[in-house]
């Protein structure tokens, strides 16, 4: 009988734990996320919120909802003080720091779903939660569905992180899966993706690898505790990969997948996107379609796979309730990364093992590589492999007709590393 008023006792303790009644949601955006929010919101019965209004911006659209629901004018939801939780569903990245902004100064929670405002002001928007001690969640913001961001903060938050990757981006790993799998060319496969809808009509920030980046800078402000811009961060897309890239990884069994990744590494954090040859028995080959996959080691759990589907109105729409439930328990990101591990810094000081193609009236010489392993030419294009500067592969990712994909299981190493190896040597 005493432990059950023991824990009687403890479990009267947690009131702060308790949820509250029901929150008021003001939505920014109805389009395809927004709309994948209303219905799983009226689909689950344990999110006890509401939502009491809807901002738009094309005024003359038809909805399937009911008109008084929805408003033209931001400061109805901004201004309105029945409203709880701002939840920010638009495309436009400038627009939707404004409304993040003005809601925490509005003393509103928020939830967003915006990875490339939150990569560019992510600094910005963690003093302004000090500031007015309200909480930005943004789980839908990065791999969709994938529970990631909590992961880093709450369960990984005593595990000595050394990396994150995998495949961030659903629209290029649907493309690279019809390209592997029912043998189409990249453009065909490109084009198979847009009338989908996983890919838009303007696919670069997808194919040139933008859109994983910017997760990858949110993930790294979890997992790492660094605040770096989406400047500061290379990204090498797949809108190079030539049919002689294709023949090559079919010959030996490997497929191509865009990775995204970071890691530490003696007091330095390194993160980049880029392809890269991925063998049959890796476990990232096997992530089909629109799906994601996120890979986390630790020093105490070790290798740890998480996947998903990355994008969509369902998937998105979920992590976005899951964010507004949390709120309902005052639940905020603590970043505890950024207390912990002060003193790393972010650098693309880095030496990467790649395979280079170029035409053959390209300049790229043997020496332009740290370590040179291997080339030959074939059908008119060249190709050599070995270690080069992250810095060099970016100025070549950007030379029209030079294809850069990382080898299989590729070596990095710390350039200042392999500097102190040279003087030993």
């Amino acid at each position: 009988m005493v432990t059950d008023n023991l824990n009687e006792t403890s479990y009267n303790n947690h009131d702060h734990h308790t949820r509250h009644p029901r929150l008021r949601l003001g939505v920014f955006g109805f389009g395809c996320v927004g709309q994948g929010l209303y219905h799983v919101l009226h689909e689950t019965q344990g999110v006890k919120a509401e939502i009491k209004k809807i901002c738009v911006k094309t005024k003359n659209k038809q909805r399937p909802l009911a008109e008084d629901l929805f408003t033209f004018n931001k400061e109805e939801i901004l201004n309105n003080p029945d409203i709880d939780v701002v939840v920010e569903l638009i495309d436009d990245a400038a627009a939707a720091f404004e409304i993040v902004k003005a809601a925490l100064q509005n003393g509103k929670s928020v939830v967003t779903a915006n990875k490339k405002m939150l990569a560019e002001h992510l600094e910005e928007i963690y003093q302004l939660q000090k500031k007015y001690n309200k909480a930005v969640l943004y789980e839908g913001a990065v791999c969709g569905s994938i529970p990631i961001l909590r992961n880093l903060e709450e369960y990984y938050d005593n595990d000595l992180l050394n990396s994150i990757e995998g495949i961030f981006n659903g629209s290029t790993n649907f493309i690279l899966t019809k390209v592997f799998e029912e043998k189409k060319n990249y453009l065909d496969a490109l084009k198979q993706a847009q009338d989908l809808g996983f890919a838009e009509s303007d696919p670069s920030l997808d194919v040139k690898g933008f859109d994983p980046k910017y997760k990858l800078v949110i993930a790294m402000a979890h997992t790492f505790g660094v605040f770096v811009t989406p400047e500061e961060v290379i990204n090498i897309g797949i809108d190079k990969i030539s049919d002689l890239d294709l023949k090559f990884a079919r010959e030996n069994n490997y497929t191509i997948k865009l990775i995204a990744r970071a890691f530490k590494e003696g007091g330095k954090v390194f993160g980049f996107v880029a392809p890269q040859f991925i063998e049959a028995t890796n476990p990232l080959a096997s992530v089909r379609n629109e799906f994601n996959a996120v890979q986390v080691q630790g020093a105490f759990a070790e290798k740890q796979l998480f996947i998903g589907k990355g994008a969509g109105s369902y998937p998105t729409g979920s992590a976005v309730l899951s964010d507004i439930s949390a709120l309902s328990y005052d639940y905020a990101y603590e970043y505890k990364k950024r207390h912990q591990l002060s003193g790393l810094v972010y650098s693309n000081d880095l030496l990467v093992e790649a395979f280079v193609s170029f035409d053959a009236d390209h300049a790229i010489k043997i020496q332009d590589f740290e370590q040179f392993e291997s080339g030959y030419s074939a059908l008119g294009k060249q190709y050599m492999a070995g270690l080069v500067k992250l810095e060099k592969l970016k100025e070549w990712s950007q030379t029209p007709g030079v294809g850069i994909i990382l080898a299989p299981n590729a070596k990095f190493v710390s350039a200042s590393k392999q500097t102190e190896k040279l003087q030993l040597a």
